[in-house]
């Protein structure tokens, strides 16, 4: 019997409930002054962690795979900076009626941020996909969106935003590549203990995702940009930014399958080209938009928000599917071949 798209009653993950206390602790309790600057140090550091566990995680040869799956890679890249921006431009439809001029580029400029990577890889791992994969492909997103996204901005955006600071690809070097190399090279000594210990990955997965989260809502509380837009027009943008995501979730699933990809390397396609960064993105608005950074990030705050949630669910859904073939769920991802934490 063919399995209903949605379950006939929605479970409440106990993942996002983390999500959602995390968003009200950063409301209460915004990190302001030396608070922020330690819950920026530890974000960051929580990833480059991340990136060295899987780099000690994942085999060269899991690695190289990855490297070498070109189509996939080309798919995601095109979801992320063709697809994601076309239905951007198809938003200014929506202008005056539901958005405002201001948050309708906020939306585009939403569209064209590359795609997340931490929460990529997590997502695809809770859900028995290409692991590997997942990884190099958000790794060649964000390394693509450091040139496309300030490149698109100005040719979509005119003269509402222009130019980009270099030191963007230094900081994606030392913080996701470096870590990442440094766990390749040190694999034959950690290895086997990492693989003795895998629910530290999930610890960290999780972990890593919050505390960005946290950080990010807590500049955007700090900055007072929730105060720059009505009620009626957030929800509005709310409303936008859920089909904006329902479309990208769709089409990445199945778009992905008439494609000729297989079960795993769909689990990697939607959960790499249906997100976007906002570690990436905020640096970007910030340098793009100067002093409307504030708002014309709030559309990436929230689509980044709402997207953790929606896949923390469909992750544990995708994770479920009883025709998952364990051979190839050894074989991708180690990690997973216990039963699928609750929380993550």
């Amino acid at each position: 019997m063919r399995r209903p798209l949605l379950p006939a009653r929605l479970p409440l993950d106990p993942y996002v409930l983390a999500l959602l206390g995390t968003v009200g602790l950063a409301a209460l309790v915004p990190a302001r002054g030396l608070a922020a600057t330690v819950a920026g140090g530890a974000s960051t550091a929580a990833v480059a962690l991340l990136f060295f566990l899987y780099g000690a995680r994942l085999s060269s040869r899991e690695v190289l795979d990855g490297l070498r799956h070109w189509r996939l890679h080309v798919t995601v890249l095109a979801c992320t900076f063709l697809l994601f921006p076309l239905l951007g431009l198809a938003a200014g439809a929506l202008v005056p009626t539901l958005l405002t001029p201001a948050l309708h580029s906020g939306l585009l400029f939403l569209c064209m941020v590359p795609s997340t990577i931490q929460s990529s890889i997590a997502f695809t791992s809770i859900a028995r996909g290409n692991v590997p994969a997942a990884l190099c492909a958000g790794s060649f997103s964000s390394l693509a969106g450091i040139l496309l996204t300030p490149l698109l901005a100005t040719a979509l955006l005119g003269g509402e935003a222009g130019g980009f600071s270099s030191d963007s690809l230094l900081r994606i070097g030392l913080q996701l590549l470096l870590p990442f190399l440094l766990g390749q090279v040190l694999r034959r000594w950690v290895g086997g203990f990492l693989g003795h210990h895998r629910k530290v990955l999930g610890r960290v997965d999780r972990g890593s995702i919050l505390l960005v989260v946290y950080a990010a809502f807590s500049a955007g509380m700090v900055a007072g940009i929730w105060h720059q837009v009505s009620v009626p027009r957030l929800g509005a943008l709310l409303l936008v930014e859920a089909v904006l995501l329902a479309l990208m979730l769709l089409a990445t699933w199945y778009g992905a399958k008439r494609l000729g990809f297989d079960r795993a390397d769909r689990v990697a396609v939607q959960f790499a080209g249906s997100k976007k960064s906002l570690a990436a993105g905020l640096p970007m608005a910030s340098v793009l938009f100067g002093a409307q950074a504030g708002l014309a990030a709030l559309p990436l705050m929230l689509f980044h928000q709402m997207q953790l949630m929606v896949c923390a669910v469909l992750a544990r859904r995708h994770a479920a599917d009883p025709d998952v073939a364990p051979d190839r769920v050894a074989e991708v991802s180690p990690q997973v071949q216990q039963p699928a934490p609750r929380a993550r």
